[in-house]
């Protein structure tokens, strides 16, 4: 088997991979969306292909020879977005720094660049993959270098494969007549202009019969249809110039060192830290897989420093609580993974049993290892108890998962790493101690050792305390985010009580309704079918049945809620539906999904994340009990089932208006601060000046349509948005919003504002302080944009 050689053609590959993969920043507002895909897309065809030599070709701004001989080519391309534009120095500087060469010419593209390489590869009998998204790369296949093309289908990231066989059967042409083809044809992405009038059928029928436009040119009275006769004899030159265009040069100067060109392990700790520096963990964890190795000038850059790792002994315990007092204390717990496995309900996972723990003291380079053979008993809690008493304050990754494991004293005497990047950075939804070395230390390197772990949590807390505080986030981390850390831990450990023999027969009565449901829904239809099935209700509905609202997608009729809910005045098996579907998810949810959480205990104790939204909400999971059903009869029945403890009562608090006494409060608009103060109805007086009539004439639907306005101004609805919500035109939706803003200016101008400081500075703040960064507010799309202002209005 001959060697092999993988060439990627760059700027394809990540202008590809950045409309492939939605907006993605990291905590300093970089854009790294293409970096990911393109490395992704990489690292698949280099698993595939595991080849000898690699390399990339680069684009470079200057005018190329095809320039020189035409100067409109690729005049019609648009200017690269901004957010793409950024990324290109970025993955330039990653694959440098993961060993791979990388070529640019001035005067040459780089589809040149890879042609030139493939045919001198084939020279010395090494087979040739060039992976592109431009199909112009075609006319390089052989029998030995096949063109690799990226393709989406069905939501997944498939490559199709190319030699000239290949070529031949997709295009009736061979790689050389690819060439005439486009020459024919024209190429509107690179504006070669091609013949007037000559489409690709008409073009491949010419070249499928006379190979080249050479001897087409030669048999032109023979031509057929007349139409495509009579635009070759008068524009024959423009196809000439179009052939010289698309054809790829594959004798470029490049200057090729093989050697060079070998392909060892890209995994090196240099391109290890520019992927934390741009928070992509995806591919971090993927490098450490794969074994980090020293890159040639990773010896020059400053490394982490080294621990003294060492297990310590019962008779030494006062001696560390000494030297711990009044210093900061960092501690990891560490698990070995035993055979086996165990969940609650549905959460299945490995037993893990308790080895110990990795404890350091702040710069002083020692870790300590107790483990519970040294410490046996309650030895360790002892220990860990005596240690939060004796430090200024004890650092953890995650106080709230620590809390599971030790009983700890509340959180006054401890700082929460994971609470601290969250508050720092808090788009990325989960932090790790390799993200505490970076953000506090300025360390990149994988955190696998728990004397690693420990000793960065220990050194972590003094910077991350000045950078809370720099941001003027110090008091809502203590303040707010700390206790609230304790009282979660205490509701997981609690959880609630549920009745499981009235949550079965909830079920029952489901399963009952559901039954019933799918044999009315069967008779309106006329046969059985699959009602969860989009397609095949949607042919029920739209061809059989012949109603009005059909839209056609790609994989048959859509059939969400918005097209049920049009056709339920037209037809009875609409509402059917509608209510099959909300049978089918309380069941499956709620009756089946609730049950498999239930513990022996007869309670469910949920999981409460603190650090997933990007806005400091509260998000539940495991399962989600945020999301209890309350609008519908069959919804609420559902909340029966969740009891008190005997001797309890639940109780059931709410704020009145809170969001608008707080848009009162932060824009200063007197009408609104005055309308709380003299106790009105805020919704009735908003229709009252909105609508322009009497407060006493406001009716029941004025007053709804005011409180949509109302609710809808605080996170920044659109005239669209309104319209759809009160089912109005859009013209009257935006003349509503207009006189909103009439009656309250000052809300007006505070949410301009809002905006103008996401913009300036790349975040908002809420009244405690809490930045939301806002990057989509400098995006070059305008729906991205446009969603920014939304969210910089809502945080």
């Amino acid at each position: 088997m001959a060697d092999k050689i993988v060439c990627i053609d760059g700027h394809s590959i990540l202008n590809r991979a950045f409309y492939g993969i939605p907006e993605l920043t990291n905590s300093a507002g970089v854009h790294t969306n293409a970096v990911m895909g393109f490395m992704n897309i990489m690292l698949k065809v280099l698993d595939e292909e595991a080849p000898v030599y690699l390399c990339v070709a680069f684009d470079r701004k200057e005018p190329t020879f095809r320039h020189e001989m035409f100067g409109d080519y690729k005049g019609t391309r648009k200017a690269m977005p901004e957010e793409l534009r950024e990324q290109v120095p970025l993955i330039k500087e990653l694959l440098t720094a993961c060993g791979i060469p990388i070529f640019e010419l001035p005067g040459y593209e780089a589809d040149d660049i890879l042609g030139t390489i493939s045919r001198r590869a084939e020279a010395r009998g090494i087979d040739a993959v060039l992976l592109s998204g431009d199909r112009d790369l075609l006319q390089l296949a052989t029998e030995h270098t096949r063109i690799r093309i990226p393709k989406t289908r069905s939501g997944m990231t498939v490559t199709e494969n190319y030699f000239a066989e290949d070529v031949k059967a997709a295009y009736q042409v061979t790689p050389a007549e690819f060439i005439d083809l486009k020459a024919l044809m024209g190429d509107a992405s690179d504006n070669i202009p091609g013949v007037p009038s000559i489409g690709e059928k008409t073009a491949t029928a010419l070249i499928v019969a006379w190979h080249s436009i050479e001897n087409l040119k030669e048999h032109l009275a023979e031509v057929r249809p007349p139409r495509a006769q009579k635009a070759l004899t008068e524009h024959f030159d423009m196809a000439e110039l179009s052939r010289k265009l698309a054809e790829i040069c594959v004798e470029a100067p490049v200057s090729l060192d093989w050697e060079a060109l070998v392909h060892d392990s890209i995994y090196t700790r240099e391109a290890y830290e520019v992927l934390s520096r741009l928070e992509l963990k995806a591919l971090m964890k993927r490098f450490e897989a794969g074994g980090l190795k020293d890159a040639r000038a990773a010896a020059e850059k400053p490394q982490a420093p080294e621990v003294s790792f060492r297990q310590a002994r019962l008779g030494e315990k006062e001696d560390i609580l000494s030297q711990a007092k009044g210093r900061t204390a960092g501690f990891v717990t560490i698990w070995q993974e035993a055979d086996g496995k165990s969940g609650r309900g549905k959460k299945t996972e490995s037993v893990r049993e308790l080895q110990g723990i990795a404890l350091s003291l702040a710069g002083s380079g020692d870790v300590y290892l107790l483990t519970v053979d040294e410490f046996p008993g309650d030895g360790l809690q002892d220990f860990l108890s005596a240690l939060c008493e004796a430090a200024e304050t004890t650092a953890v990754m995650n106080l709230k998962e620590e809390r599971k494991q030790w009983e700890l004293p509340d959180c006054s005497h401890f700082t929460d790493i994971g609470l601290a990047l969250y508050l720092l950075n808090p788009l990325t939804g989960s932090y790790d101690t390799a993200d505490a070395a970076r953000e506090a230390l300025g360390e990149a390197r994988p955190m696998t050792r728990p004397e690693d772990g420990a000793r960065i949590l220990a050194d972590a807390v003094e910077p991350l305390t000045r950078k809370l505080e720099e941001a003027g986030m110090l008091s809502l981390f203590r303040e707010i985010e700390m206790p609230l850390s304790d009282s979660l831990s205490r509701m997981e450990k609690a959880g609630i009580r549920v009745e499981r023999k009235a949550l079965a027969e909830y079920g029952d009565n489901l399963v009952e309704g559901i039954r019933r449901l799918e044999e009315e829904i069967h008779t309106l239809a006329g046969h059985p079918f699959n009602i969860l099935s989009p397609k095949q209700l949607g042919e029920i509905l739209f061809e059989e049945m012949q109603l009005p609202f059909a839209k056609k997608t790609k994989t048959g009729y859509s059939t969400n809620v918005d097209v049920l809910e049009k056709l339920k005045p037209y037809h009875p098996i609409a509402g059917k539906v509608l209510e099959y579907r909300t049978l089918t998810k309380l069941k499956s949810t709620y009756a089946d999904g609730l049950a498999a959480f239930i513990g022996p205990d007869e309670r469910i104790h949920g999981t409460f994340h603190q650090t997933i939204t990007a806005t400091g909400r509260i998000s539940s999971a495991d399962p989600n009990l945020q999301n209890i059903p309350v609008r519908m009869e069959l919804g609420r029945a559902i909340r029966k089932v969740f009891v008190p403890e005997d001797g309890c009562v639940f109780v059931d608090a709410d704020y009145s208006q809170i969001e608008l006494r707080i848009l009162a409060h932060m824009s200063g608009d007197e009408k609104l601060i005055e309308a709380y103060r003299q106790e009105q109805d805020i919704h009735r007086m908003t229709a009252s000046q909105v609508f322009h009539v009497p407060l006493e004439e406001v009716t029941p639907e004025l007053r709804r349509n005011a409180k949509a306005v109302n609710f809808g101004i605080v996170y920044g609805i659109s005239a669209f948005g309104l319209s759809e919500d009160l089912s109005i035109s859009r013209k009257e939706a935006s003349e509503y919003i207009e006189r909103y803003f009439e009656t309250y200016p000052r809300v007006k101008r505070y949410l301009d504002h809002l905006v103008y400081q996401g913009k300036e500075q790349g975040y908002v703040s809420t009244l405690y302080g809490r930045r939301r960064p806002v990057p989509e507010l400098k995006s070059s799309n305008f729906m991205q944009r446009q969603f920014g202002e939304r969210v910089a209005m809502n945080s």
